[in-house]
């Protein structure tokens, strides 16, 4: 009951010396080795569990794992979800520019419904017709380049605007690229209405 604190407190520490571990015993340690931290044994414990067997279940675990992303990529590219879309769409700046190629009336996304309409009159076997379809190929193209020069100036002039300090090289031939599909096969899909402001 009278027992002195110092012999109560030692003699838990000789118990402790017993070492049967075959590790070398770090001198701080009282058991003889440190204590992992959490975050190291519970990735020792996942990596014990996820060894595979054989190179066989290794290549199947990875084909697994690869559709399992390229399911959620395709998902993202559908729905917008900045966390798993590819690396060229990631990003504030690149999201401001499909927004605002989104919301305004492009010519170069009419492009391929104005060219079958333009193949078809240059087929008809009457030369005015196919005259007519040489000029309309002339008017779309320069109507075009004339859009995306006024897009792409608009679109650098927000930018700078809006991220002052980011990277945004790229950005612009992005959009413009965008702007040459038509809107519903754009991915990822467009988020914002035409005429909305971004």
């Amino acid at each position: 009951m009278f027992r002195s604190r110092a012999k109560e407190e030692k003699a838990p520490a000789d118990k402790a010396q017993v070492n049967f571990s075959k590790q070398t015993r770090d001198p701080q340690a009282p058991k003889g080795r440190p204590t992992p931290k959490r975050s190291q044994a519970q990735s020792q414990r996942r990596s014990v569990a996820n060894t595979p067997l054989t190179r066989k279940d290794a290549a199947k675990r990875q084909r697994e794992e690869r559709r399992a992303a390229m399911e959620r990529q395709r998902q993202a590219l559908a729905g917008g979800d900045e966390r798993y879309l590819p690396a060229r769409d990631k990003g504030p700046v690149r999201k401001f520019a499909r927004d605002f190629i989104d919301s305004r009336f492009n010519v170069a996304e009419f492009f391929l419904p104005m060219a079958v309409v333009i193949l078809v009159l240059s087929m008809v076997r009457v030369g005015s017709l196919q005259s007519i379809a040489l000029l309309l190929w002339l008017v779309v193209i320069v109507l075009i380049v004339l859009d995306s020069f006024v897009t792409a100036f608009r679109l650098r002039k927000r930018l700078t605007e809006r991220f002052p300090g980011q990277n945004r090289k790229g950005a612009v031939a992005y959009a413009l690229m965008r702007s040459l599909q038509m809107r519903r096969l754009r991915l990822p899909k467009p988020q914002v209405k035409r005429g909305e402001r971004p």
